[in-house]
């Protein structure tokens, strides 16, 4: 997936649920990250949390964003709440 960023085209690379992904932008949002982990998917409630290098650890909720670093971890599962 690929962004309009400010950072021109070097991608930062970011984990997604063990994998390294490459993502154009310095920002990134749920649906975006959601898209990644699980392409094509219905509306599902996720749970999506993160770690990353000089950042604290957080969780990003359905209509948010961040700014992300090179090395920056997520982890998106299945929300267990109905």
């Amino acid at each position: 997936m690929t962004k309009d960023s400010s950072n021109g085209d070097k991608p930062t690379n970011i984990i997604i649920n063990g994998t390294p992904t490459k993502f154009n932008g310095d920002e990134i949002n749920y649906d975006q990250l959601v898209e990644l982990a699980f392409p094509g998917s219905s509306k599902i409630l996720y749970t999506i949390t993160f770690m990353g290098p000089q950042m604290p650890d957080g969780t990003l909720t359905e209509g948010q964003s961040i700014k992300i670093r090179n090395g920056v971890k997520f982890n998106v599962s299945k929300t267990n709440r109905s």
